[in-house]
C-alpha cells in the first residue's frame, strides 16, 4: 500500500505529523489510477487544516487539478495493480494532463498568465524535479515621464540563479522556492527573486542554511526567507521520528 522508498525519506518525514496524516488518508481512498475526487471533505472528515494540503503540493506528493480533483504523484510507485482487477479513473480529462515517468504522475501544462496588467506573458511549465519559468519576450517596451517607450531587458530565473551560484542543491531550493510561490498563487517577478536572494545573503553566507531556510519556507509557504528556528526544526524531526513507526504499524495492520 505504501512504499519505504517514498514515505521513509527525510523529505517526507519532515512534514508536520498532520500533513502525513492527510497523506495517508488521501492514498487510502484514491481509485486505481491515484484521483481523489473528494479531498476536501476528508480535509474536514480528519480535523486537516488547509495549510496541511498546502505542504503536501509543495512538496510534490500530490498534484491538483482545477476541478477540486486531485492525484497521489507517487501512486504507481506505492501499488500494483492487477489488469483483471483494475478499473480506470472517472477522471479522464485530469489524467490526460499528465504523463508518467518511472511510475511517477508529472503535469503536462502550459499556463499564461498576465503580471502586473502588463502585456508580457509568463510561461509557467511544471517538469518533473523543477520550475522553469521563461519570460515570453526577451524584453518589453515601458512608457517613460514624457511618453516616450524603451526596452527593459528582462532575465529568466534560471540565469539570476546561475550568476547567484553555482551549488547545485542551493539552485534546486530556489526553484522550488519559486514553485511554492506560484502553487499559492504569488508568482515572483525577477526583482522580487533578486531582493530575496539578497535578503538570504544577508542571513547567512553558508550555503547549506540557505538551503535549510529556503526548506524552512517551502514548508510553511511563506512568500519570504527568514532566520532559521532551529529549536523547532530539531524537535519536529525527532517527533517525526518517534511517531512514523507507530503510522506504518497503524497502515499495516489496517491493510
Amino acid at each position: 500500500m505504501f512504499s519505504l522508498s517514498i514515505i521513509d525519506t527525510d523529505l517526507f518525514l519532515d512534514m508536520p505529523l498532520s500533513t502525513q496524516a492527510l497523506y495517508f488518508h488521501l492514498s487510502m481512498r484514491a481509485d486505481d489510477d491515484g484521483f481523489i475526487g473528494n479531498p476536501k471533505k476528508i480535509q474536514r472528515m480528519i480535523g486537516s487544516s488547509e495549510d496541511d494540503m498546502k505542504v503536501l503540493i509543495t512538496k510534490q506528493f500530490i498534484i491538483p487539478f482545477e476541478s477540486g480533483v486531485c492525484v497521489i504523484k507517487h501512486w504507481r510507485v506505492h501499488n500494483y495493480i492487477q489488469t483483471d482487477r483494475y478499473h480506470s479513473t472517472f477522471y479522464k480529462l485530469e489524467k490526460s494532463m499528465l504523463e508518467e515517468n518511472n511510475n511517477t504522475y508529472d503535469l503536462l501544462m502550459d499556463t499564461n498568465c498576465i503580471q502586473n496588467g502588463s502585456n508580457m506573458d509568463t510561461q509557467v511549465r511544471l517538469g518533473k524535479d523543477r520550475l522553469e519559468i521563461e519570460l515570453g519576450k526577451d524584453s518589453i517596451e515601458v512608457k517613460g515621464k514624457k511618453g516616450r517607450k524603451k526596452k527593459v531587458t528582462k532575465k529568466t530565473y534560471d540565469q539570476i540563479i546561475n550568476d547567484y551560484t553555482d551549488n547545485e542543491e542551493l539552485k534546486n531550493a530556489i526553484l522550488e522556492f519559486i514553485k511554492m510561490r506560484t502553487m499559492i498563487k504569488s508568482k515572483m517577478t525577477d526583482n522580487a527573486l533578486n531582493l530575496m536572494l539578497n535578503k538570504l545573503d544577508k542571513l547567512t553566507n553558508d550555503d547549506d542554511m540557505k538551503i535549510k531556510i529556503l526548506e524552512q519556507s517551502i514548508m510553511n509557504s511563506w512568500k519570504g526567507v527568514f532566520p532559521l528556528k532551529e529549536s523547532k526544526f530539531i524537535k519536529q524531526n525527532s517527533s517525526n521520528a518517534d511517531s512514523s513507526n507507530v503510522f506504518l504499524d497503524m497502515l499495516n495492520g489496517g491493510v
